[in-house]
């Protein structure tokens, strides 16, 4: 056997690889130790903060020292394997094992085992101590090199940020609650929480023609918040899977229970591994959730305060939602022992009662009774009261299961957004349900509730003078009655000008009969937003126009008509 490299030069090469892994984590908390925090935090919280901020970067050292510490043992190896050539040995004891068959490179970054197939091509480990991965609990996974790699995946690589906000959705036999999801968690956010957050959605599905659907659906509504990082989307290979229909039969379930779970735990256990090395903190989410305006910077506060308080500081899990996994937030540096507890127990039982089981065992005692068991996990197990998040499918992913449950304590549900919005006179000729009338609806008294709109229908803003409208945006529709919306109906703007035609022969638009200019129309979520080109002018305008029969009755919860005047 010949060598490509000599022992010194390997060695030499296995520092420098040593210290770039090492290097790097240091270089991010420089930088996290001068980040400049502002006079309005208290000490406690600054020094929680970087408590937080030292925890993940330490477990992101961990990661490098694992692939330091494995790829010494291959140098050694070689080494090794080099002074037996030059001394006219060889091995004969079936050391010619391929390199890409042993499980312990699906564990190296891209970098280690570049440099594991530059030293040696064919050479076995030495004997050593070899510890239980997830290949022993899930073992099927070594069926496929890429099992624990993502069929598809949409991201720009962000990391750093405090929060990163888990959506895990799979296909339901009725309706899907995602964009909405999504939507309303963004709405909910300010620029400076948007920038220290970022949403990972996960499709579980190994359907990728479906997969791609979903992602395609999110793109369309979501395309900038994609492009920036905030947004990233995400789905595993089919071989992650095992066989699902030779699980063991548990806690007298039926079989497609049991498929459901397990299958529910593999789906976290993938989502949380790919989100720990992005943020500091996790928050487990579900697809069919709406929360509270300012929620990131609640959590974020309240992870804080605790961590800064010496009985709390080890807390597990701050829990913003008292329904199943709904709104559980972790530290990042602690998802390892939630996700080897997913693959050691995922056929066993559900993902909530693991998540209390971990706990249990954590603290409690078969020699101590149930109250002081109950005063330890509730120093781990955290809740925050009103809840920040509420449960709104009814439609579960389990086929035939109907979830009606509400956490009461997140109060009632908004049924309308309200905005100031340039003086202007309203009117329509859909018929109001009761009081639901346009006229509260836009001065941010109410929602407008309408009968079932007919082709040419309007709703009209007509401003009581000349006005600049750079953005527009109607969501229609709520959480309560989410077919009560908007179809086939677009956004038209009459120019104060009056010459929408010459207008519309410079600008892209269609004009109609009257001279208004079309600039949008509602979605299939049933939401209209976008903006008005400068070139139009001030208008003197705007209206929503209805082009097809409907079998719904309509909701508007949100009108929003920005200014220059009114912000």
């Amino acid at each position: 056997m010949k060598m490509g490299l000599s022992t010194s030069s390997m060695r030499r090469r296995g520092c420098l690889y040593g210290i770039v892994l090492v290097l790097i984590p240091c270089t991010v908390l420089i930088v996290v130790i001068g980040t400049d925090y502002t006079s309005e935090q208290s000490m406690s919280q600054r020094m929680a903060e970087f408590q937080m901020r030292m925890q993940y970067l330490e477990s992101m050292y961990r990661t490098k020292q694992e692939d330091v510490a494995i790829l010494s043992q291959y140098l050694r190896l070689a080494a090794l394997n080099g002074a037996g050539v030059a001394g006219g040995t060889s091995s004969t004891d079936g050391a010619n094992v391929s390199l890409a068959n042993l499980d312990l490179l699906d564990g190296l970054s891209p970098d280690s085992r570049s440099l594991i197939r530059n030293v040696t091509s064919t050479n076995r480990l030495a004997e050593s101590l070899k510890l239980p991965t997830a290949f022993h609990f899930l073992p099927h996974l070594l069926d496929d090199s890429a099992s624990l790699q993502p069929s598809y995946i949409e991201s720009r690589k962000r990391q750093g940020v405090s929060i990163v906000l888990g959506i895990p959705t799979v296909k339901r036999d009725k309706q899907s609650y995602l964009v909405e999801t999504i939507d309303n968690l963004i709405a909910n956010m300010d620029e400076e929480e948007q920038n220290d957050t970022m949403i990972v959605v996960y499709v579980g599905e190994s359907d990728l023609e479906y997969v791609r659907t979903v992602a395609q659906q999110i793109r369309t509504r979501f395309a900038s918040y994609i492009d920036s990082g905030f947004l990233e989307i995400i789905a595993p290979a089919a071989s992650y899977y095992p066989n699902m229909n030779s699980l063991r039969q548990t806690l007298n379930d039926s079989q497609e229970r049991v498929r459901w779970r397990s299958k529910q735990n593999l789906d976290f256990a993938f989502l949380m591994a790919y989100a720990q090395p992005k943020g500091a903190f996790y928050l487990q989410l579900e697809d069919d959730i709406l929360t509270k305006k300012g929620f990131v910077t609640i959590m974020k506060n309240f992870a804080l305060e605790k961590t800064a308080k010496k009985e709390h500081s080890n807390w597990f899990v701050l829990d913003f939602c008292q329904l199943g996994f709904i709104g559980k937030m972790f530290k990042s540096a602690d998802l390892p022992w939630l996700i080897t507890f997913f693959q050691m127990f995922f056929n066993d039982k559900p993902v909530d009662w693991l998540l209390y089981h971990l706990i249990y065992t954590k603290v409690c005692s078969v020699e101590k009774d149930g109250k002081s068991c109950k005063q330890e996990m509730a120093k781990l197990w955290i809740h925050y009261k009103p809840s920040l998040f509420q449960h709104i499918g009814t439609q579960s992913s389990l086929r035939g299961k109907v979830q009606k449950l509400k956490d009461k304590q997140f109060g009632k549900i908004p049924n309308f957004h309200p905005h100031r919005n340039p003086p202007a006179v309203v009117r329509t000729g859909i018929q109001p349900y009761k009081s639901y009338t346009l006229q509260k609806a836009y001065s941010g008294d109410s929602f407008f509730w309408g009968l079932m709109p007919q082709p040419g229908d309007l709703i009209e803003f007509k401003f009581k003078q000349p006005t600049t409208i750079r953005r527009y945006l109607f969501r229609s529709g709520n959480f309560e009655q989410p077919s009560d919306r908007f179809y086939n109906t677009t956004v038209e703007v009459l120019p104060a000008s009056g010459n929408g035609s010459a207008i519309s022969a410079t600008l892209p638009l269609n004009v109609t009969k009257d001279g208004f200019l079309v600039v949008g129309s509602f979605n299939n979520y049933g939401i209209a937003d976008g903006v008005i080109d400068p070139k139009i002018g001030k208008l003197k305008e705007l209206r929503l126009h209805v082009n097809s029969d409907s079998q719904n009755w309509v909701i508007l919860r949100e009108i929003y008509l920005q200014s220059n005047s009114v912000r």
